[in-house]
């Protein structure tokens, strides 16, 4: 369940939504006159949030190169790379 907290509570209690946010490792919601406006995150789950996003997008730019045909077959790959070195 989502903790939702006002813009006062951030304003007043910032230690306890810093440590709600580090011992949860989830956002804290922060409204403004009973509306969504903020999400609020430790560092670390920020970090490993985008750390997925960016994953997610290289899979996503792999997965539009086999739609568009541009792949090779990975044993032509590997001989490319095994004739690029320098012995």
């Amino acid at each position: 369940m989502p903790n939702i907290r006002s813009s006062a509570d951030l304003r007043n209690g910032y230690n306890e939504i810093s440590n709600l946010c580090h011992k949860y490792n989830e956002p804290v919601f922060i409204t403004k006159n009973g509306k969504g406006d903020l999400a609020v995150m430790s560092v670390e789950a920020y970090e490993a949030l985008m750390g997925r996003y960016e994953l997610y997008n290289l899979i996503q730019e792999g997965l539009e190169d086999i739609n568009a045909g541009r792949t090779r077959a990975f044993s032509d790959a590997m001989s490319d790379i095994k004739a690029s070195r320098v012995r």
